[in-house]
């Protein structure tokens, strides 16, 4: 059989990694209120998930990559988010009271406004390396980072991928930054059709790209998205209807016609690539009938399914973050990145749960499997296990990934070490 290797537990140790450029904007002006964005990274796929009202959390929808991290969301009460790539260490300024969670998605679920999530930020020091715009329906905003807290000042405010504490003293140098203020210092009139300009001047390409351009009505609660540079086919959400059909998960790009710049750009991660397709398989044809496919097609000796098992473990992760993501109303998976929320025993059912089961019981039989691969692989199924209710066997999985420090990996180690003891 052939040996694994996997890029997907280079994602364990990030986190909260916003998208690679970005250019986000907050307008008020004559009574109406609008944020804009254009989000750039250097991988498609992005999704969308609508996150119906409960008694604890106002309904919400958020935008991100298939790591179902929010880089940008906003509520049935107009509270808006989105963040920017930084290189701020928050160390360096000595965070004291951390929240042990997704701090923005917390607020995105308890607040209505920017003054209500400041208290938030009062109580919880910024620890995040990324930089964060906040604006809300009543055309306040805020731009933060771990050094610095700026509300908007003018009619507008403007993010992009430079510490903000620098446009007071014209020390920056972005073009996505000077293209967007010259176009709002002369505006007279907010509306789609102006922000959809602007989206369209700073929008990138090439291997970074703009992946989706997203327009919010704070006011109305309605988005409006443009997807990999095509301004000329919107979709529009109007947030408190699309609440009231409940919780959805979906490929943003399942809402545009078919585009071959879009297609050419996700083949360049053929790994990425493969996963996805698999992803759509399983959406068209069911879990079972795939994975069972895909199972015979990993016993091939052909070469064009030699890295099969590879791409079959990244289907499973994320058949787990999906799953999770439903049963948390939006949240991410917090055990992935180590978080405390992540180390609580809960169980709960999700036919996505069961097929990653039979991939990780599938991937661990492989003989030729690298030794801390396949202890990483344990752990995952341990988890899910656990969460399926069957203790006996996740501390049987558990005790096999943490019984040594040198053939596992840290992570896997340190967190199958601490379940172990709640165990």
């Amino acid at each position: 059989m052939k040996k694994i290797t996997t890029l997907a537990v280079i994602a364990i140790f990030i986190f909260f990694k916003p998208s690679q450029a970005c250019t986000v904007i907050s307008c008020a002006l004559k009574g109406e209120v609008f944020a804009a964005a254009n989000e750039d990274d250097y991988m498609g796929f992005a999704r969308m998930w609508f996150n119906p009202k409960t008694a604890e959390r106002y309904g919400s929808v958020c935008f991100g990559l298939p790591d179902l991290q929010a880089q940008a969301a906003m509520n049935e009460h107009g509270l808006f988010y989105d963040f920017t790539a930084q290189n701020i260490d928050p160390a360096k300024y000595h965070p004291k009271n951390v929240y042990q969670g997704d701090l923005l998605f917390e607020i995105l679920g308890k607040c209505k406004t920017v003054k209500e999530a400041l208290v938030y930020l009062e109580k919880y020091d910024y620890a995040i390396s990324s930089q964060v715009l906040i604006a809300d329906a009543l055309g306040n905003s805020i731009v933060i980072n771990a050094g610095t807290k700026l509300p908007k000042s003018g009619h507008y405010q403007i993010n992009t991928n430079f510490d903000i504490s620098k446009v007071q003293n014209k020390t920056y140098s972005c073009r996505r930054y000077d293209i967007s203020e010259e176009m709002l210092k002369e505006v007279k009139a907010i509306n789609v059709p102006f922000f959809r300009d602007i989206l369209n001047r700073t929008r990138q390409e090439g291997k970074l790209s703009t992946i989706y351009s997203n327009i919010y009505d704070l006011k109305r609660g309605i988005i409006t998205i443009y997807h990999f540079h095509d301004f000329e086919h919107p979709y529009v959400i109007d947030v408190k209807k699309a609440l009231t059909k409940g919780y959805r998960l979906e490929k943003i790009s399942d809402h545009f016609p078919t585009s071959f710049a879009y297609e050419q750009f996700l083949m360049s991660d053929k790994p990425m690539y493969r996963k996805e397709m698999i992803l759509n398989e399983i959406n068209q044809k069911g879990l079972q009938p795939t994975i069972d496919r895909y199972f015979e097609l990993g016993k091939s000796t052909d070469k064009i399914d030699s890295t099969i098992n590879n791409i079959l473990l990244e289907v499973g992760i994320q058949l787990v973050k999906d799953a999770y993501n439903k049963h948390a109303n939006g949240g991410i998976w917090e055990y992935w990145f180590a978080m405390p929320g992540g180390f609580k025993i809960e169980s709960f059912n999700d036919k996505r749960l069961n097929a990653a089961a039979e991939i990780f019981d599938y991937l661990v039989a492989e003989k030729e499997t690298d030794t801390k691969l396949k202890n990483f692989i344990y752990e995952l199924n341990a988890y899910v296990r656990l969460i399926q209710g069957n203790q006996d066997k996740a501390k049987a999985y558990y005790t096999i990934a943490a019984a040594s420090s040198t053939n596992t990996w840290p992570i896997s180690f340190n967190r199958s070490k601490k379940m172990l003891a709640i165990l």
